[in-house]
């Protein structure tokens, strides 16, 4: 993974306040955290699912109701 040059916004004493990035990093960053909460998301639905249905069942049921 490529490192970015970090730059720092400062305040009157040099005391780091804030962080600048490029806005390709920014973006890479962000899709990278939202792969993370991606994860921990279908982690939870599997650790709290009581039984799964089948895709065919899941499929026919939206069909009926319009949402397909």
């Amino acid at each position: 993974m490529p490192r970015a040059t970090t730059r720092y916004i400062v305040d009157e004493r040099g005391r780091k306040k804030g962080i600048v990035l490029d806005l390709k990093e920014y973006r890479r960053l962000l899709k990278r955290l939202e792969e993370m909460e991606d994860t921990l998301d279908l982690d939870e639905a599997v650790r709290s699912a009581h039984s799964f249905a089948d895709y065919e069942t899941v499929r026919k049921e939206f069909k009926q109701e319009g949402r397909l």
